[in-house]
């Protein structure tokens, strides 16, 4: 780990910091929730040391990057975050296409990437979240309301400051940790007044997180909060208006889908039928294969480092 650098770099009209390490063709590694640039480190060292330069940074709101203040929808938009990442890699001298690997939210961010400058990418990983088109008849929000219910946690993160109050009387190392480990459906549910831990409850960390790891995480959300994360998901409506001249849009750069076979986000409903099906690749039409990684459950790049590191290299070594 000491091998990884760090710096801030102005970029969008915001500070950034970033890890990086390695010499050669360049990735990008884009981060969910609630995660930072921390999530990346197996696959920063091991990429690194196999002629890659790795680049994974703390995004708009996260960690050591600036988190503006204000109204989600005129800080913390697809367009803001996007144009934090080409603005990135402009001031890196990153001139050719880059790799670009994203996780849960950095999945999202990372499939409007490739929808907005597909001139800026030359292949993807993904992993998680797969590509939904934009449907022109119904809000983000009044879907998932529809589907999974007002206590789904993104129809719970919607009105400002309600979340973060219900956090605030929850231990950060307990919430994390909760979050990091959970499984299937019911980790999606977030019920009004908040999460609920006995007195002296502890989380029992499996094998591929330690204190350690949770001890980082903990002194950044301690640090700048969660507002800006959860602002992420305040815009999506805000995204849905703007992105209507992307209705039915492709994305067309090839692509590797990658999902652990415990994700929580197969348990939505439709979801597997969708990638199965070929749905899925009718939107995404250079799609080239979907790795559904055994025993994984969401968070597959820190649970299964070794062979999600594989699946990347293979991947983009092929070009």
């Amino acid at each position: 780990m000491d091998k990884i650098k760090h710096r801030t770099v102005l970029v969008n009209d915001i500070n950034m910091h970033i890890a990086e390490i390695g010499e050669g063709r360049p990735i990008l590694f884009l981060h969910g929730f609630p995660e930072l640039w921390y999530s990346w480190r197996h696959q920063l060292l091991h990429l690194s040391s196999q002629n890659y330069r790795c680049i994974a940074p703390d995004l708009r709101g996260y960690g050591d990057t600036d988190a503006p203040t204000g109204d989600a929808n005129t800080n913390y938009s697809v367009f803001h975050i996007v144009g934090d990442l080409v603005a990135l890699l402009d001031y890196l001298g990153i001139d050719d296409e880059v790799f670009l690997v994203g996780h849960d939210f950095g999945a999202v961010i990372a499939w409007y990437f490739c929808l907005f400058r597909p001139d800026r990418i030359k292949a993807l990983v993904n992993m998680s979240v797969a590509y939904m088109t934009r449907t022109p008849f119904l809000k983000p929000t009044e879907s998932l309301k529809l589907v999974a219910g007002e206590d789904f946690y993104i129809c719970r993160f919607q009105e400002p400051g309600v979340v973060e109050e219900e956090y605030s009387h929850i231990d950060t190392s307990l919430l994390l940790k909760s979050i990091l480990t959970s499984h299937g459906s019911l980790s999606t549910i977030f019920p009004k007044g908040g999460l609920k831990f006995p007195p002296d409850f502890k989380v029992p960390l499996p094998p591929w997180l330690t204190e350690e790891d949770v001890d980082y995480y903990v002194s950044k959300y301690k640090k700048s909060g969660f507002t800006g994360p959860l602002n992420y998901y305040r815009a999506l409506d805000f995204n849905w208006e703007l992105g209507a001249p992307w209705t039915h849009a492709k994305i067309k750069v090839p692509v590797k889908f990658i999902v652990g076979d415990q994700d929580m986000v197969l348990s939505f409903p439709g979801i597997r039928d969708y990638i199965d099906n070929g749905e899925f690749k009718s939107y995404v039409p250079l799609l080239e294969e979907v790795v559904f990684l055994e025993g994984a459950s969401h968070f597959c790049n820190q649970e299964k480092p070794d062979e999600v590191n594989q699946h990347i290299l293979g991947y983009f070594n092929r070009f």
